[in-house]
């Protein structure tokens, strides 16, 4: 039977902050020569990278949980659905491959522990950048820099005297970015890859991060865990939290993430 939610405890978020970093150091041993890249068939880039962090990850969850299903975006086809109890992994092995093929070191592992619709554990390791995002409910939101130690965090106040903190795409851009920014007021945006946008709210080194292009569940799950656990929120256009609670449609809408004074402030 598949599908009991794997016990909540800093034991397993230890566990997988573990995992993501072995998967890391795979993505940095091919990132260090020359990258041979492929188009899937939705023309997103694939690399060797994304594919042999995709087995770590596959073979270490096997290990720790193997009563709990894998979504993967690199494997979907062996997704056969949440378990009994609507648990399952949600697997991004490489987050940011259009900055991994840049260079920039703008791209990260994402793992996030999805019960009944809710991500209740998330770990976004940025390897080239020796930056770790933590989190579980219940547990608390931390960032580990290096081999340094676990360091709480949480999303900022909002300073109305300084504006808006906002985060962008990078390698996405949308028209309708422009537009929503006019709605804002004084703001200042800064491009940034990956689902490190969302994990620079949760610091507090940001305010809002808005979405308007396509993103999948796999994208967002894990950095949304640490959001929440921070003190801010995912969003859609609605206000709605982020749900993933059917993963046979992995598009995400459009969505914002918020430190809570911020969209407090936005709302008022």
């Amino acid at each position: 039977m598949q599908g009991a939610q794997p016990a909540l405890d800093r034991a397993l978020l230890e566990a997988i902050d573990e995992l993501a970093r072995e998967a890391g150091q795979v993505i940095l041993s091919v990132y260090r020569r020359e990258i041979d890249v492929t188009l899937k068939a939705d023309q997103s880039p694939l690399t060797e990278a994304d594919l042999r962090a995709n087995e770590v990850i596959l073979a270490g969850l096997a290990r720790l949980t193997p009563q709990t299903p894998v979504l993967s975006e690199e494997s979907v086809e062996r997704f056969e659905g949440p378990g009994v109890e609507g648990t399952y992994w949600l697997v991004d092995p490489l987050d940011g491959t259009r900055e991994f093929i840049k260079r920039n070191d703008e791209f990260t592992v994402n793992i996030a522990l999805i019960h009944q619709g809710e991500p209740v554990l998330g770990v976004v390791v940025a390897p080239a950048l020796g930056k770790r995002y933590l989190a579980g409910r219940g547990l608390g939101a931390f960032k580990v820099e290096g081999e340094g130690i676990w360091q709480p965090i949480r999303c900022a106040e909002f300073d109305a005297a300084r504006g808006y903190r906002v985060l962008g795409s990078r390698s996405h851009q949308d028209p309708r970015l422009k537009a929503w920014l006019g709605s804002l007021g004084e703001c200042e945006l800064t491009p940034l890859g990956s689902s490190l946008k969302a994990c620079l709210i949760a610091e507090g080194r940001a305010d809002v991060y808005p979405r308007f292009g396509p993103t999948s569940l796999w994208d967002t799950a894990a950095a949304q865990a640490v959001v929440e656990q921070a003190g801010g929120m995912i969003v859609d256009e609605a206000g709605e939290a982020l749900g993933y609670h059917t993963p046979a449609r992995p598009l995400n809408p459009s969505f914002f993430v918020w430190s809570q004074s911020a969209r407090e402030h936005f709302n008022a």
